[in-house]
């Protein structure tokens, strides 16, 4: 890129990492939260993001577009299948991606682009758990959306300042991953999360 160019792709992402810290603690923040601790005018802001529900479009696609990548990433990975999948989840929550979910699910349409790379997700899942499965390295009753839901939970936690907050994520993954391992657990109980339940979140109206 040329210097104008990278100079702009700079700007870019520190609104873009403004945006997040912002609307993670408050959903219902207002863009011009944004433009104050990203250190820009609101016009400038406005001149890329000419509204929230396009801001938050952005944010969150680009953290399904990281998350799809770490799925990527683990697929190709011909390790011990155990290690994969545990690498994978570690790197998940280190990358924060979830976070978006918890927060901002429902404040806004995703577009057909979100809608495709979110069955893309869907399938990349399936086959790192197939082949987790097949290697017997994952207790036989988990499903996917019992994953999802360890990933929301994991990334509920929040106290302190980020590092405290990594090692306390950490902490409790460990705690899931035993729990994944175990092999010979007690049945779960009641079914799993459907992909109705999970999704229908997705489905709510623009926040403006």
């Amino acid at each position: 890129m040329s210097g104008r160019q990278a100079q702009a792709a700079r700007n870019d992402q520190v609104i873009l990492d403004a945006a997040r810290a912002v609307f993670v603690a408050d959903p219902t923040a207002p863009i011009a939260a944004v433009a104050e601790r990203a250190g820009v005018g609101i016009s400038a802001l406005y001149r890329r993001y000419p509204s929230k529900e396009a801001l938050l479009r952005t944010l969150c696609f680009d953290g399904l577009r990281l998350y799809n990548r770490l799925l990527e990433e683990a697929l190709a990975d011909n390790g011990d299948p155990w290690d994969v999948f545990a690498t994978w989840l570690r790197r998940t929550i280190d990358a924060d991606t979830h976070s978006l979910t918890v927060a901002l699910a429902g404040t806004f349409t995703p577009t057909e682009e979100m809608r495709a790379a979110a069955r893309r997700s869907g399938e990349l899942n399936e086959r790192l758990l197939a082949s987790t499965r097949k290697a017997r390295a994952i207790r036989g009753d988990v499903e996917l959306s019992d994953i999802a839901m360890i990933l929301e939970q994991v990334a509920a936690i929040r106290f302190g300042d980020a590092e405290r907050t990594a090692e306390l994520r950490r902490r409790a993954l460990g705690l899931h991953l035993d729990g994944l391992r175990c092999p010979s657990p007690a049945p779960l109980p009641g079914p799993a999360a459907t992909a109705a339940e999970i999704n229908v979140r997705w489905s709510a109206g623009p926040v403006h």
